[in-house]
């Protein structure tokens, strides 16, 4: 008897202690800078390549992650550089490339930057005239995907559909940037606007038109989250830089709750420790996961959820 309750306060210490941590995480907010740059392989509008030039407007803007457009790795015009790897070297940064055109003895496509480490990456094909891809890297705490859009509205459109399965393969919150080669009131991003928040502004104003970057006269650069994970936006920003490149890069700094700790935590051996009640679980698409309670925490793979109306990581 005696072993059995002092067992019964340890199970009640435990479960005290995670649901603390729990509540903790909920109140726990992050702040991330988020920048998209297409690079135009490192050439300026003097036409020459000075990455230098470029790796100063990232590090002057202090981003925690940068998507990159138009980028060379080991092609012959730029020198056999691996592009990606220099600027990230330059920025103090992570480089993750993803390669799309075979080019003169390299590959030309996009690029990720980070102050963290990915802990996984890949390249899922884009249908377009020239070759495209959608590089999408996972993080601790969320995903980060790149992608430049063909130059043709029906590969665009096409894309999208592409674009929307990766993100909702994913419980964890879902980033997006790139030159997606269409305007605010086009097609794609009206259709986008159903299932993706977009954090630059793009309302038609000069001071948010990316392109050309001399005298900018159009938005065709953005950066967006699939669904409404974000708390709030604290910067919207279109760099005025007109010689590094022929686009201007944008930068927004965001704030979202951070997940850290599991909404489920197994104590000891007992069934009844995993197991979760609850009004309703939703995943990040507003799809109901299981109308019965009560559920396993095993059931559920890792992920970010809407439980009870409050955003929480499994």
């Amino acid at each position: 008897m005696r072993l059995m309750a002092m067992k019964n306060v340890k199970l009640v210490i435990l479960c005290f202690l995670f649901c603390s941590q729990a509540v903790y995480a909920q109140d726990d907010v992050m702040t991330m800078r988020i920048m998209t740059y297409n690079i135009r392989h490192g050439e300026g509008m003097d036409n020459v390549i000075d990455l230098d030039r470029q790796a100063k407007v990232i590090a002057d803007a202090t981003p925690d992650i940068v998507g990159l457009q138009e980028v060379d790795s080991c092609v012959k015009r730029s020198g056999y550089i691996a592009e990606a790897a220099v600027l990230g070297k330059k920025a103090g940064m992570y480089a993750t490339f993803g390669g799309a055109i075979p080019l003169t003895g390299g590959k030309y496509g996009v690029a990720i930057l980070s102050k963290e480490k990915p802990l996984s990456y890949h390249n899922t094909p884009l249908p377009g005239k020239e070759a495209r891809t959608l590089l999408v890297c996972e993080f601790q705490e969320y995903m980060f995907a790149c992608t430049h859009l063909d130059l043709e509205e029906e590969n665009r459109l096409a894309s999208l559909d592409i674009i929307l399965e990766e993100a909702a393969c994913w419980d964890k919150p879902f980033f997006i940037c790139g030159d997606w080669n269409d305007i605010p009131t086009s097609t794609l991003i009206t259709r986008m606007k159903k299932n993706f928040s977009f954090l630059n502004n793009i309302t038609a104003s000069s001071s948010n038109y990316t392109f050309p970057a001399g005298t900018p006269n159009k938005i065709i650069d953005y950066i967006a989250s699939y669904g409404r994970v974000v708390k709030s936006v604290r910067k919207r920003q279109v760099i005025n830089e007109s010689e590094a490149s022929d686009h201007r890069p944008v930068l927004v700094e965001i704030r979202l709750d951070r997940y850290t700790t599991p909404i489920f935590s197994p104590v000891e051996d007992n069934a009844q420790s995993s197991k979760f009640k609850a009004q309703s679980i939703y995943d990040l698409s507003g799809r109901q996961i299981n109308t019965q309670f009560p559920i396993s925490c095993f059931q559920l793979r890792k992920g970010l959820y809407i439980v009870n109306g409050k955003k929480v990581y499994n």
